[in-house]
């Protein structure tokens, strides 16, 4: 006969730090902002436009996207090692996040970035 043994595998209350997730928040919600200023300031300046224009078919749009995605990897590198290891408070990094996140959409509504517009 057979015995079967049941045994639970082992499970360990070692909770991981926070650090490396808060690190992707923050970038993202950086990179919202970035992507937001880079609206507003594509709409004020016509320089800013055309050195955005990496792709004519896409027009400005090409360079506010890839710009805004450099920055979240750039500040996700940073702060990867700043937090690495630590553990901030997940509501504090969460209430930064949805700020920054805010305040990107905000600078991408048409009658805010509108506003920087020069005089027709």
């Amino acid at each position: 006969m057979a015995t079967t043994h049941d045994t639970a595998p082992e499970t360990t209350d070692e909770r991981k730090p926070f650090g490396p997730v808060a690190a992707v928040f923050l970038s993202a919600g950086i990179a919202s902002v970035v992507l937001g200023l880079l609206t507003t300031l594509t709409e004020a300046s016509a320089t800013i436009k055309a050195k955005l224009e990496l792709n004519a078919g896409v027009g400005a749009l090409s360079g506010k996207t890839i710009g805004a995605t450099l920055v979240f990897f750039v500040t996700w590198a940073i702060l990867h090692n700043v937090y690495k290891g630590k553990d901030p408070e997940p509501k504090k990094i969460f209430m930064w996040t949805w700020i920054l996140i805010a305040i990107g959409v905000v600078l991408t509504f048409p009658i805010f970035f509108q506003a920087f517009a020069p005089a027709e």
